[in-house]
């Protein structure tokens, strides 16, 4: 190496292109228009996939009777519900057998689905409707879930006790990183500080509930 610094190879040139290069723009799933990192998702709701939406398209969306139904856009209301009065004998009658899940009503199915993230992903469980009916009449703000859209995500892994109504695709970007991060069968350190992670970002944007009338 002389006195002028590293000297510029092939290899070298080929990197500063990579890091030079602009990240690929996400692109609007209706009308192919760029958009941000941060962004809105519609809700195909027979297909239970996602779409994501500029702010355009969003505002089309924006209200029930848009697109008679097959689409709705995901909410994005974040609330804090600071625990739930819940014990370990009423979460196993709700039939979750871990301590992550969330619950939202599908019109499709016509009546609320829990999940929990997994190493294989999205796992639905069993759950006790009657036991989730018991759990409303103790936390009213449940009965404003929006249908398909909204669910009740909770937190009771390794001591923790939390619990939050969020956009459904939250729920999805938890299970994301526990798919990414799980080693092994306990899952390992590092997954567990990716969830400690996430739920801290989501405490920080979340609102408090409001009392109960």
């Amino acid at each position: 190496m002389s006195d002028r610094g590293t000297p510029i190879t092939r290899g070298n040139l080929a990197a500063l292109r990579r890091y030079a290069r602009p990240e690929p723009l996400e692109r609007c799933d209706l009308c192919a228009e760029p958009i941000p990192a941060e962004h809105r998702h519609l809700l195909d709701v027979t297909a239970r996939q996602f779409l994501c939406v500029c702010y355009a398209c969003s505002l089309l969306f924006d209200r029930e009777a848009a697109s008679d139904g097959k689409y709705r856009l995901v909410s994005d209301r974040h609330l804090d519900l600071g625990g739930l009065p819940i014990d370990d004998a009423a979460w196993a009658r709700l039939g979750v057998p871990v301590g992550m899940a969330f619950f939202a009503y599908s019109s499709p199915a016509g009546r609320m689905l829990a999940y929990y993230p997994s190493p294989m992903g999205a796992t639905e469980s069993e759950m006790d409707q009657a036991e989730w009916e018991a759990l409303v009449a103790q936390q009213p703000i449940l009965r404003t879930l929006q249908p398909d859209v909204e669910a009740l995500l909770v937190n009771r892994a390794r001591g923790a006790r939390d619990a939050f109504i969020v956009p459904l695709d939250q729920c999805f970007a938890l299970v994301g990183v526990v798919r990414q991060h799980w080693r092994g069968l306990s899952g390992g350190s590092q997954v567990w500080r990716e969830i400690d992670a996430f739920f801290v970002a989501l405490r920080s944007r979340s609102k408090p509930a409001p009392p109960a009338d």
